[in-house]
């Protein structure tokens, strides 16, 4: 089964760091995009980095450096440094694999892991 799943999350007190994780699973991870999103209680569900199959990450306006995504074979990693309250979230890993039907892709999404930031 074609598949995501975060871990890393937890809680840290202001200007600490997270690293999360996501390991896929039934694809190759280096040949389709992967992004991080996030979703606070009560608030839209946000784009926060992603990384192409070129290996290019790009990064919301809001990570302001503070933020580091990489992968290394079918694990893809949020380095998060400097958090802040505001970041304080659930965050998914959501990779687009190929489908055999229009629009040619479907969006695969792991469960998500919390992250709490505390000031």
């Amino acid at each position: 089964q074609v598949q995501v799943a975060e871990s890393g999350g937890g809680s840290v007190q202001l200007g600490g760091s997270l690293r999360l994780s996501c390991v896929g699973s039934g694809f190759t991870m280096d040949d389709h995009p992967i992004a991080w999103f996030r979703q606070a209680p009560g608030k839209e569900r946000e784009w926060v980095a992603c990384i192409g199959s070129g290996g290019v990450p790009t990064y919301a306006d809001f990570v302001n450096g503070r933020f580091t995504i990489s992968r290394v074979a079918n694990t893809i990693y949020l380095q998060m440094d400097s958090l802040e309250p505001e970041d304080t979230a659930v965050y998914y890993c959501k990779a687009d694999v190929d489908s055999n039907s229009p629009p040619w892709y479907r969006e695969v999404w792991g469960q998500g892991t919390l992250v709490t930031v505390s000031s």
